[in-house]
């Protein structure tokens, strides 16, 4: 989120931390997702900005809430191409994001049996909200999981 607030020249800081808190409840509360998150940011008076950002990026899924400021459709399209190109860089020899290219995630995108639980229509439709391909949103995706590498455990062994 980070990496694509500045592409687009907006405010890095709340980009980063609406992708930070916007699972807040996923592992614990899996069938009220975005539900209990909604209710502690709204007990801690979050701005609703931010929670309407947390609540869109589950469109159709979860909520009814759906992404219009660009924000929001960066997280919606993101997220479900997080859980992609993670699967993707596991599978690497490298086993990191650091020396992957869009075309190895785009490769894996055809096969509809790997990493079956993300849901590519979702990226598709939120590449075609942002206006780009779904080429640059895989691109932004991983430069942006590049500059968190060592973080989330995808530096693997390309900087050996």
């Amino acid at each position: 989120m980070r990496y694509c607030a500045r592409k687009r020249g907006h405010d890095e800081e709340q980009w980063g931390i609406i992708g930070l808190v916007h699972d807040l409840d996923w592992e614990q509360f899996p069938s009220e997702h975005c539900t209990k998150t909604e209710a502690v940011l709204r007990e801690q008076n979050w701005p609703p900005e931010y929670i309407r950002a947390v609540l869109s990026h589950a469109w159709e899924m979860f909520t009814d809430v759906k992404p219009e400021h660009e924000m929001e459709k960066v997280l919606y399209t993101i997220d479900e191409l997080t859980g992609l190109v993670m699967a993707t860089a596991l599978m690497r020899p490298s086993r990191s994001v650091l020396d992957m290219e869009p075309k190895s995630v785009k490769k894996k995108w055809k096969d509809k049996g790997f990493a079956a639980g993300v849901n590519r229509s979702v990226i598709e439709k939120g590449a075609e909200m942002l206006g780009i391909t779904v080429d640059e949103a895989i691109h932004d995706t991983i430069m942006g999981m590049r500059e968190a590498a060592a973080e989330i455990g995808l530096a693997g062994t390309a900087s050996e």
